[in-house]
């Protein structure tokens, strides 16, 4: 059995520490006129720290027994006299410093290789000083990024960016973040934010690089080259593990309630999201039999089915750019059931089970019959990777 001594050991090091007889190293930290010299033990810093290991290893004592002699100008005093007490003894004491100090510690221990910090100081923050982070994001964004030892931070600021960005937008310091940080939070298709309220940031970031431009939107010449809306999660309209893109279900309601859509630029407009859709059925849930399907889906009014094609990248009802919208010809013809059938339009998609209800699909085809237009290239059979079918009701 072994006992530790360890606060007995921990009071020591601090003894040692304070005594001006045994240094064998001094340490000038900061820049005129906020220099302070310390005194410290060569033995203890080249196994606290490898950064001033190295430093040391090309300082030592010459032949005249001089004191090794190191320069850290980049480190405050009062950080430093932080990171030395944990070098010493083991002890981080941050009650009595405000939350830029403690960033400037954990700067300073990433700078000096203290690993063990490092990873203690960005949990941290993350856990305890979020709402200051979100104040100075620019600043956080920024430097963790120039350290391959802040991954934890960095990842935050990633997560944040997406999640939040309205967050970022409005903090103090928006106009400070960098024109690389800028494009690639805007570049993301899960930004969650409106397009209009994006431009609105874009040009007041602009204004403040470049403050004589005029500030007048309506000067900006108009151009065609214009990026479909990014992909907005948004809780409540629909759950879907084959349509990710809110624009597809805007369009899908313009149509129900009739709202022109013919404008080559209606997608581009304000989302029309006034009905949430309710998944009754997802195959790779639920199975593809036909028997599961009229199991969930019969006499369930308003529906719409998506159908992900297995082997390519289609999906019958994509997006907006690729979306081909057929109108039924003759209504009588509209749909089709059959017990060993799925989800079925006329006899323009036909998907269905030769070897009976209880069984998966293993006849799936399209061909133009009632409908006004082919909605596939080809009439040959697909098999399919997925399908999912909502109610679609007013929210």
């Amino acid at each position: 059995m072994s006992t530790k001594f360890l606060s007995k050991l921990s009071q020591n090091f601090i003894e040692l520490l304070a005594d001006d007889e045994y240094y064998d190293v001094t340490i000038e930290v900061g820049e005129d006129p906020n220099v302070k010299i310390f005194r410290a033990h060569m033995n203890i810093l080249c196994y606290r720290s490898p950064y001033l290991r190295r430093t040391l290893a090309s300082n030592k004592k010459n032949k005249d027994n001089a004191l090794a002699h190191i320069k850290l100008s980049n480190i405050m005093s009062e950080v430093f006299q932080i990171i030395l007490k944990y070098i010493y003894c083991g002890i981080l004491s941050l009650n009595e410093q405000d939350n830029s100090e403690i960033f400037k510690v954990l700067l300073a221990a990433d700078e000096l290789l203290i690993q063990e910090l490092v990873d203690y100081l960005q949990k941290y923050l993350i856990e305890n000083k979020t709402e200051w982070m979100e104040q100075h994001f620019e600043l956080i964004h920024r430097t963790s990024f120039q350290s391959n030892s802040l991954l934890e931070l960095q990842q935050y600021c990633t997560d944040f960016m997406v999640k939040s960005p309205e967050k970022i937008f409005k903090s103090l310091d928006f106009t400070s973040l960098s024109e690389k940080s800028l494009i690639q939070l805007i570049k993301r298709d899960d930004l969650q934010m409106k397009e209009i309220e994006v431009w609105e940031h874009v040009l007041k970031w602009g204004l403040a690089q470049n403050p004589t431009l005029n500030p007048d939107p309506t000067t900006c010449k108009p151009t065609d080259d214009i990026l479909l809306p990014r992909d907005l999660k948004i809780d409540g309209i629909i759950d879907s593990s084959i349509i990710n893109n809110l624009s597809i279900i805007s369009t899908f309601s313009r149509r129900i309630d009739k709202i022109d859509v013919s404008n080559n630029f209606a997608h581009l407009r304000e989302l029309y999201l006034p009905y949430r859709f309710q998944l009754l059925l997802r195959g790779s849930r639920d199975g593809f039999t036909p028997k599961k399907f009229h199991e969930l889906c019969d006499n369930k009014y308003n529906t719409i089915t998506f159908i992900k094609v297995k082997g390519t990248e289609e999906i019958l009802e994509k997006d907006i750019k690729s979306v081909i919208i057929s109108n039924i010809k003759n209504t009588t013809s509209a749909v089709f059931y059959l017990n060993v059938c799925g989800p079925r339009f006329g006899d323009d998609i036909n998907i269905y089970s030769y070897n009976g209800e209880s069984k998966d699909y293993n006849f799936s085809n399209c061909k133009k019959y009632s409908y006004e237009r082919e909605i596939r290239d080809t009439e040959d059979q697909f098999s399919i990777e997925d399908y999912e079918v909502f109610q679609i009701i007013k929210r």
